[in-house]
């Protein structure tokens, strides 16, 4: 496990401690380090400098950031006193779109459960936003706490998310990615299903249980900005191209999440197509889909593919609604998330165990209990 050593600390105003000084001893020294010098480290002015210090607004949170280990790694630190104790507990912050998704909150869930019992977090935060995109990220980020270390993320892939992410990285902390990957962020490490290879089950499954025969599938998806939807279209697609080439894949339906417009084009979708063969939701806005087919009633139900277990999609996998759930197992993802974080933050840590997460194939004969 690659991991960085840690310091926490309480900020106290205009008080420096000797970069040499033995831990928990707080040996204040004059002039050895100053402003300048900070300055010249975190690549900021020292105005910045002078109003980090001083906790003055009008600064961004990854200058804040920048500033405060450019001061720590200096030994002019606003402290009261440093502890370099590596396994001493550290501040941990999640950014989770809470949107119409079952998994959403279940991670959430996940992530509570599991910091609760890890004696190295000192304090575990979720942060609810809005939606997946930069325009809800960008600000929360913002108002990260200083005292937080690391933090676990969901976003979409787009190019403002990975630099706020990038700066954020550059200013000392460490930052994982969950469920969906930001590539070329700077993130420590990503957490969750390979989903090309989950798309590639899929689409073998699809192909397999349609029986070799003709017909179009319909596939939906959040948003193309998500790297994980992305990876699972590509991985179904081509599975389906080079062993199924009889099924006809229709064009991608983007829903934006939304149930409401899951819905009516799912409608829309059975009333066009009487040869539909199977349903593949790649993300949220699944209710919608079973709420078109209880409506709609078609003479032949086509397969409905969905991703992760949750009460939800147990229900209706139980009652014979859907056929396969491709799922990741959210209390593992919620376990390693935290496990991660901890390991790119702390030098001594205990090593705790690392788990690869691996799409689970779940039909109604193997539902596991809830």
């Amino acid at each position: 496990m690659r991991q960085n050593a840690t310091t926490c600390f309480h900020i106290r105003l205009h008080q420096r401690i000797d970069s040499g000084s033995m831990p928990g001893q707080g040996r204040r020294t004059m002039g050895k380090t100053t402003i300048v010098d900070v300055a010249r480290k975190a690549g900021v002015s020292t105005a910045t400098v002078d109003r980090v210090l001083n906790g003055r607004a009008g600064v961004s949170a990854a200058n804040r950031h920048r500033v405060l280990h450019a001061a720590k790694e200096l030994g002019y630190l606003p402290i009261e006193g440093v502890v370099a104790l590596p396994s001493r507990p550290v501040h941990l912050e999640f950014f989770i779109p809470m949107v119409q998704n079952g998994f959403m909150g279940e991670l959430v869930a996940s992530i509570r459960r599991f910091a609760a019992t890890v004696p190295l977090v000192a304090s575990c935060n979720i942060r609810a936003l809005d939606g997946f995109g930069p325009e809800t990220l960008l600000p929360a980020l913002e108002t990260i706490s200083l005292r937080t270390s690391g933090i676990g993320l969901v976003a979409a892939d787009h190019p403002r998310s990975r630099e706020a992410i990038r700066r954020v990285c550059e200013a000392g902390l460490r930052v994982i990615t969950i469920a969906s990957d930001v590539p070329d962020s700077g993130r420590s490490a990503y957490v969750g299903v390979d989903n090309m290879v989950a798309g590639r089950t899929a689409g073998l499954l699809m192909g397999r249980m349609a029986g070799g025969g003709s017909g179009s599938i319909g596939l939906f998806m959040g948003s193309r900005t998500y790297d994980g939807h992305q990876g699972r279209e590509a991985g179904f697609r081509a599975v389906l191209h080079r062993d199924f080439p009889s099924l006809s894949l229709l064009p991608p339906i983007e829903t934006g999440e939304s149930s409401d417009r899951t819905r009516a084009a799912m409608t829309q979708l059975l009333r066009g197509n009487p040869h539909l063969a199977g349903v593949y939701c790649v993300g949220a806005g699944r209710t919608g889909i079973v709420a078109a087919l209880e409506e709609f009633h078609p003479s032949r139900r086509p397969l409905v593919f969905m991703h992760d277990l949750t009460d939800r999609t147990h229900a209706w996998l139980a009652d014979g609604l859907i056929d396969v759930i491709i799922d990741q197992n959210v209390q593992l993802v919620g376990e390693q998330a935290v496990i991660r974080l901890l390991g790119a933050i702390a030098t001594s840590a205990p090593q705790l165990q690392l788990t690869d997460i691996e799409p689970r194939i779940i039909l109604r004969e193997n539902i596991p209990r809830r």
